[in-house]
């Protein structure tokens, strides 16, 4: 079978099947290392009996080695070509060892030949795996010609046995293969919902950032110009830059935690307070009635970003925001005076986002600017 590129590390909860499937592979391509024993007892040549064992046994070792490969797709690539060409040494040196074992009372080196052909298929690809195949038919046809056997029993052995333990092997080594599939779609859509969280943070953390530095960098810079002619009002406005500070400061935190929770109505005095003071006549009009948490949070980043694009943006001198219940939605209007050409800076996440991400949840965002007018409108569903 071809390695995977990217493997994955050894996980906890495949251990078991993964020993259960190298246990069953074992005890399907091992039991026919049973017959060569057959053809050892046969054997009376001292020297026959001891370098036919010496062949055996290093084959059954360097087969398990490669066994050992196909269940374990976290080895590296180094690690498993040694053991590949390993097992393709002995199975090669083998031959000499093994093959004259038994002479022609025993097709001893056949049932070697059939491990061979059952291993094929799980240690190499397609083409590869059957040119080996083959090529270990034809092998065996030549040891039987060596030895004086049948051609026709080590031909039948190597071939139709080895075919059987292929099928069998390959059976065993699919249903791993789903297995270890299956895992790694498990972990890859854990790592995908992580990475997801990890974008709604970001984006959640720039709202509040945004909103909150761009407010302070304005009073800053009107502190700045207040300090000459107007020291009691730059003192006034430094305050509430050290306010709005300490505020993004708790609020940073707060969702770092992820105990924050969203409450529009303070997001909407909060947001007028702020109009107010920096000139821009503010009126709110809102139900009297709480909104659900799930509709606060898709309208409150909507409210950030509209007040920070008429702070920075704008030449504003009045702004009203509406909230309004239309049936099964909530549609909120954010409508302010003085919009000039300009545009969000290459920065900004941007209405344009807002509006992908209240899409995702069946909402919209529509804006319009006339007159000098713009406005910002966005509708989500009512939770039932």
């Amino acid at each position: 079978m071809a390695s995977d590129p990217d493997p994955p590390g050894p996980d906890p909860r495949l251990h078991r099947p993964r020993i259960a499937t190298l246990a069953a592979l074992v005890g399907t391509l091992l039991t026919g290392l049973a017959m060569p024993a057959i053809g050892l007892a046969r054997e009376s040549d001292p020297t026959w009996i001891l370098l036919g064992t010496l062949g055996v046994v290093a084959f059954a070792m360097a087969q398990l080695a490669a066994l050992y490969v196909v269940v374990t797709p976290w080895l590296t690539a180094s690690t498993r070509h040694r053991l590949l060409v390993g097992f393709a040494a002995t199975a090669v040196a083998s031959v000499p060892l093994v093959g004259p074992v038994g002479d022609d009372r025993w097709a001893t080196w056949a049932w070697l030949g059939a491990s061979i052909v059952g291993s094929a298929p799980l240690l190499l690809r397609r083409w590869p795996a059957l040119l080996v195949m083959a090529g270990t038919v034809v092998v065996a046809i030549g040891v039987a010609a060596w030895t004086g056997g049948s051609i026709r029993d080590y031909a039948l052995v190597t071939g139709t046995v080895g075919l059987g333990v292929a099928v069998v092997g390959w059976l065993q080594v699919w249903f791993w293969d789903l297995l270890v599939h299956a895992q790694r779609g498990r972990t890859a859509q854990a790592r995908l919902v992580a990475t997801q969280e990890r974008l709604r943070f970001a984006r959640d953390v720039h709202d509040l950032l945004g909103h909150n530095l761009t407010v302070i960098a304005l009073k800053a810079e009107l502190a700045s110009r207040l300090a000459p002619v107007d020291a009691e009002r730059a003192g006034r406005e430094a305050a509430e830059v050290q306010r709005l500070a300490l505020s993004a400061l708790a609020e940073v935190r707060e969702a770092v935690h992820g105990y924050r929770t969203i409450d529009l109505r303070d997001q909407l005095t909060a947001t007028a307070q702020v109009l107010r003071s920096s000139g821009v006549r503010c009126t709110v009009d809102q139900p009297e009635e709480e909104l659900p948490p799930e509709v606060a949070s898709q309208l409150a980043p909507v409210l950030r970003e509209a007040s920070t694009n008429l702070l920075r943006h704008s030449r504003a001198s009045w702004c009203t925001i509406e909230l309004r219940r239309d049936g099964g939605r909530i549609r909120m209007t954010v409508s302010n005076d003085g919009a000039g050409p300009a545009e969000p800076d290459r920065h900004s996440f941007g209405l344009r986002g807002l509006a992908d991400r209240l899409a995702d949840v069946d909402g919209t965002l529509r804006t319009e600017h006339h007159d000098g007018v713009f406005t910002v409108e966005a509708t989500v569903r009512a939770a039932r």
